[in-house]
Formats: C-alpha cells, sequence, structure tokens
C-alpha cells in the first residue's frame, strides 16, 4: 500500500488491513487527533467484552472517521457542512440538505477497501 496524491499534490495515505489493529496504527500515524476517542471507545465498547458482537460496528465507526480524517481537505468539507447545519442555518430543510451530503461521505467512507 502507498500514499496516493490528490489533483492539489495532496498526499492521502492509503487504508490499512481493516483489522482492529492496523486502523489504530494508520489512526495514530496520520491522523492521532482521532486516537484518544479511539482508544477511549475501545476500552468502553469492546476491551473487557466477553462478546466480540460490537466489533463490526466499532470498525465500521473508526474506519469511517479514519478515511474521512487521513483526508485534510475532505475532513474540513464535512466539519464545515456539520457546522453549517448546526450553527449557521436558520432554514430546516438547506440544515437538512447539509447534513444530508455530509451523511452520503460519511457513507462512502466507510466503504473504502483496504489499500485506496
Amino acid at each position: 500500500m502507498t500514499a496516493h496524491a490528490t489533483e492539489n499534490d495532496q498526499v492521502i495515505p492509503p487504508m490499512p488491513e481493516r483489522t482492529p489493529k492496523a486502523l489504530r496504527a494508520a489512526i495514530a500515524e496520520h491522523a492521532p487527533e482521532l486516537l484518544p476517542g479511539f482508544d477511549e471507545h475501545w476500552k468502553w465498547a469492546i476491551a473487557d467484552a466477553y462478546d466480540l458482537g460490537p466489533v463490526p460496528a466499532f470498525m465500521a465507526l473508526w474506519w469511517g472517521e479514519y478515511a474521512i480524517a487521513r483526508d485534510r481537505k475532505l475532513d474540513a468539507r464535512v466539519r464545515d457542512l456539520e457546522y453549517r447545519a448546526a450553527y449557521e442555518c436558520t432554514d430546516s430543510a438547506e440544515a437538512k440538505a447539509l447534513l444530508e451530503e455530509a451523511a452520503k461521505i460519511h457513507y462512502r467512507a466507510r466503504e473504502l477497501e483496504p489499500g485506496a
């Protein structure tokens, strides 16, 4: 897996293997601002669990978060959409449209494959 550059020369690291250990390592290296939340959520939801049932949901959430955070321009776009919907919109239809656009980005990010 190698990083790839966007049309404006922004280097985006590849998605890791789809395992908690590989995802945590990628977050630590390329999006360390996510690491405290990842670790806290892991300890709360998974670490002491006797049932691995929550792992797929945990991975889906953090896979998507990392996929967006590793691309600084995409991350800024999503945060801007969410901020505008929450704090700047006075029209509920406009706020809904902004949140739907952000949700589509989140959904597509969760679908990325390792190496993408």
